[in-house]
């Protein structure tokens, strides 16, 4: 994590054509997690991982399980939103990660 702006695949994905549906966003100390357009984790020096459950289906699953194959770790959507708009009060410059 650092100061920048910086984009990642996650997955194992063998062609980038499907890598772009799975993108970590890494702005300042925070690493956002997306699954297509969706942000479905994030994680924070301070907090660590926050992972939704999946309300999907068998891809974002996928998703979800690279990034924690864990699922006793999974927030319900609607705590998940509210801790993801209360770090994103925390980002520089204002920017929002809906």
């Amino acid at each position: 994590m650092s100061d920048k702006i910086s984009i990642r695949f996650y997955g194992e994905y063998s062609s980038d054509n499907y890598g772009a549906h799975c993108l970590e966003v890494s702005i300042a100390d925070v690493d956002f997690y997306f699954s297509y357009k969706t942000c479905v984790a994030f994680r924070s020096r301070s907090g660590g991982l926050v992972i939704r459950e999946n309300s999907w289906g068998p891809v974002t699953g996928k998703h979800l399980n690279w990034i924690c194959s864990d699922k006793s770790k999974r927030i319900k959507s609607d705590e998940f939103d509210k801790l993801l708009d209360e770090i994103s009060v925390s980002l520089p410059g204002g920017v929002r990660v809906v």
